[in-house]
């Protein structure tokens, strides 16, 4: 085995691992507010949720062309180069995705990955590296936009909701728009699997392609596909409870109708990107649906403070992430061939694990993500005792609804 092939398989290792990351921190988007209604247990809402990314990773490659072409100008750059700076993007969106998760923060996977391919690319070819064209247009537009559309029509659709039912009687609206959730969160699970699991597919394009395995207008191969939709599928599963926490609880105070109507316009901006070949980022999108159910909601608590310091989060993920991966580039450069990749590699492993046993300290699980807000994600021995109560009470209103 050459050291070149056991680099473009530490590579393709790496980008299944970012796509794992991707499923756990993105799985709130889709199923944080059935969660915090009771709509759907804690469990079942993300073995659903896996399943549909699952499904959905199939069903798309636009996305996926958009990575593996529109980002790096491969004009510039080829063999042992392009596999050493989408290594080096890897690693940035990894180490990103899981800061971002450590602290609770819901933060786009999506930008986390552009930003490290970005940075790492500018370390080592200079700024004609990028696709600036390309960036401007499928990147940083959309990320303007999106939260501020979603927002918008979430605002819309919750107003036209409550106005429509304001004579039903509030059992029977909570329990047909808990049942309206169900189809909602699973249409939003399947958008993301059309949009961010094509990420990961035209990140090991690019690997395959400076690698010499692939041409540059080959299609993507099929075991590419399979590989990706399984590791997001079982990131997913495995719930990013710390997100599902922040964007269930610590946004809006959400109801039912207001869960309904953010999940809807959710979906249908993610589908319609995903048609459009736009990377773009499902927790801009679901962020901001959820925000703007707050604000459709006459009386409705929106804690602003939460919302600023995700703009924040936002802002610096794409420069963050790159900062990483021209740190990674650089290392693994200095070092040299196979031996600089396995010093990087192993530097994320043991940052990784930090970072998980820093987690452990207060853990954030389905016992107790539903327990009240109180300024932050990090729950103790109380609010692991109220998340239970706050879980049984769901669980049983979700039996006596089905």
């Amino acid at each position: 085995m050459t050291a070149e092939l056991v680099v473009l398989l530490v590579v393709v290792v790496t980008a299944l691992a970012f796509d794992f990351t991707n499923g756990f921190h993105d799985t709130g988007n889709a199923m944080a507010t059935s969660i915090a209604t009771g709509a759907l247990r804690p469990k079942v809402a993300v073995a659903l949720s896996a399943t549909l990314n699952l499904v959905g990773a199939f069903l798309s490659v636009e996305v996926a062309a958009t990575v593996a072409k529109g980002v790096v100008n491969l004009g510039s750059v080829s063999g042992e180069a392009l596999l050493l700076i989408v290594f080096a993007g890897l690693v940035g969106g990894i180490l990103w995705n899981l800061a971002t998760w450590l602290f609770g923060m819901p933060s786009s996977s999506s930008h986390a990955l552009f930003g490290g391919l970005i940075g790492a690319a500018i370390a080592s070819i200079g700024m004609n590296g990028v696709e600036w064209g390309g960036v401007m247009g499928k990147v940083i537009l959309p990320a303007l936009l999106a939260p501020v559309v979603a927002a918008l029509v979430a605002a819309v659709g919750t107003k036209l909701i409550y106005r429509i039912t304001h004579a039903v009687p509030e059992d029977t609206k909570s329990k047909g728009f808990r049942i309206g959730q169900v189809g909602t969160a699973s249409l939003v699970s399947l958008a993301h699997g059309t949009n961010d699991a094509q990420k990961t597919m035209g990140v090991i394009f690019l690997a395959l392609v400076a690698h010499g395995s692939i041409s540059a207008d080959a299609e993507m191969p099929f075991w590419v596909k399979l590989s990706c939709a399984v590791a997001i599928a079982l990131g997913t599963y495995l719930g990013g409870w710390r997100i599902i926490r922040t964007l269930g609880k610590g946004l809006v105070e959400i109801a039912a109708p207001q869960g309904m109507a953010a999940e809807s316009s959710s979906a249908a901006i993610i589908l319609t990107s995903s048609h459009l070949g736009l990377p773009l980022s499902t927790t801009h999108v679901a962020t901001g649906s959820i925000l703007g159910t707050g604000l459709g909601r006459r009386g409705a608590e929106v804690r602003w403070g939460v919302a600023g310091r995700m703009a924040v989060a936002w802002l610096i993920t794409l420069p963050s992430a790159g900062i990483v991966g021209a740190i990674c580039w650089a290392l693994a450069h200095l070092i040299g061939g196979l031996p600089g990749v396995l010093v990087v590699f192993a530097l994320l492993v043991a940052l990784s694990v930090f970072m998980y046993l820093r987690s452990r300290r207060q853990p954030i699980d389905p016992t107790n993500v539903n327990a009240e807000w109180e300024g932050g994600p990090s729950v103790g021995t109380e609010g692991t005792a109220a998340g239970s109560e706050l879980q049984a009470d769901a669980d049983a209103t979700t039996r006596s609804n089905p």
